[in-house]
């Protein structure tokens, strides 16, 4: 195999891990922060100077800088997964529920389509969460799309949180953007020249952490932190910014968490924007823990950060739809059925295509 064509296979088999890079990460670079001067901060912490960028103009974590290992990527893939004959035996999937068409009107809705990608109703606002809905050469689904792309109706905003495969899919993107050019796209600073291609007419909306989005409606969205970093070739690692968003209607807010590992910005974000009535939490793609905890929250990790975060109900994501590490694709959702009380017994069981809104 090409030198070429086996680290973008290790690109695709190793969406959370840490990749060849021509990045010197022991260069002279100062830290500096940075925003986006057309958009609003609502609230945000005490001290706050900025989203963190390195003079190299490379974005860069709050609490734990992040470093690339090839050494740690080939170390993981040609290991023998202790759960290998296990994942060959386990023929459970997701329980899925084919969403009607049309979707109840005049009614809050929160649905799980599979992943990290919802679709939101909330106060009248459609919004969609980082779609990955088509099979592509990296990404096979093992759950089915609830739903039928053309017959989703008006889209008025597309959250994509960054720039990894599982997250932010070109396929579904383009489909998307000839489907609703009229919904706007809220993302992370420096997505524009990734994004601006593939939907073209699309008004594109940058963020910096703790910027609010310029919304027409009576809603506010809030680009928030996670520790997790950003690639999507072989020679741009962290050059988009990664985040999470937080979501506030008149009577609702929901945190919808992205890809993080776990740590103090958990704290800092309900400190900041107070505690969010739903949390959706990742919970997935996190064996082998040495390699994945620092971009990957374990069920555990996120019970934690639940708890910390003060929300009234725990929604958990990011399993059971991709292969994407070492464990049985609903484990997460194993140990969270077995633990109740690590997020107090406030859980909502994950359905696909089911309203999740209590």
């Amino acid at each position: 195999m090409k030198r070429r064509t086996f680290l973008t296979a290790l690109a695709a088999a190793a969406p959370a891990g840490y990749l060849l890079t021509t990045v010197d990460f022991n260069s002279d670079t100062t830290l500096n922060h940075t925003y986006n001067p057309k958009l609003p901060y609502d609230r945000v912490p005490s001290d706050w100077k900025g989203t963190p960028r390195l003079s190299n103009g490379l974005f860069q974590n709050l609490h734990h800088p992040f470093e690339a290992s090839l050494a740690a990527v080939v170390k993981w893939k040609f290991s023998k997964n202790p759960q290998e004959e296990e994942k060959k035996t386990d023929k459970r999937r997701l329980e899925v529920h084919q969403m009607p068409n049309p979707l109840p009107s005049g009614k809050d809705q929160l649905i799980w389509l599979g992943h990290a990608s919802y679709l939101m109703r909330l106060a009248g606002v459609t919004i969609l969460t980082d779609p990955v809905w088509i099979d592509n050469w990296a990404l096979k689904r093992h759950s089915k799309l609830p739903l039928v792309p053309d017959q989703l109706g008006k889209v008025d905003y597309i959250l994509v949180s960054h720039d990894h495969r599982d997250h932010c899919d070109e396929a579904t993107l383009r489909l998307l953007g000839k489907l609703m050019p009229q919904a706007t796209i809220l993302t992370g600073m420096n997505m524009s020249p990734l994004l601006k291609p593939w939907m073209p007419k699309n008004p594109i909306q940058e963020a910096g952490w703790f910027q609010s989005y310029d919304l027409k409606e009576s809603l506010r969205i809030t680009f928030v932190p996670t520790r997790h970093w950003s690639r999507r070739g072989l020679t741009d690692t962290n050059q988009r910014l990664w985040g999470g968003y937080f979501i506030e209607s008149g009577d609702r807010s929901i945190y919808f968490m992205s890809d993080s590992g776990y740590d103090r910005h958990f704290k800092l974000i309900a400190d900041t924007m107070g505690s969010p009535d739903y949390a959706i939490m990742g919970v997935g793609a996190f064996k082998p823990e040495w390699f994945m905890h620092p971009v990957h929250t374990s069920p555990m990790d996120a019970a934690r950060a639940f708890m910390e975060m003060g929300g009234k109900h725990f929604i958990p994501m990011h399993f059971g739809t991709f292969d994407l590490s070492n464990e049985p694709l609903l484990e997460p959702l194993d140990w969270l059925k077995a633990n109740p009380v690590a997020v107090d017994g406030r859980m909502i069981y994950p359905v696909v295509g089911r309203n999740l809104l209590a």
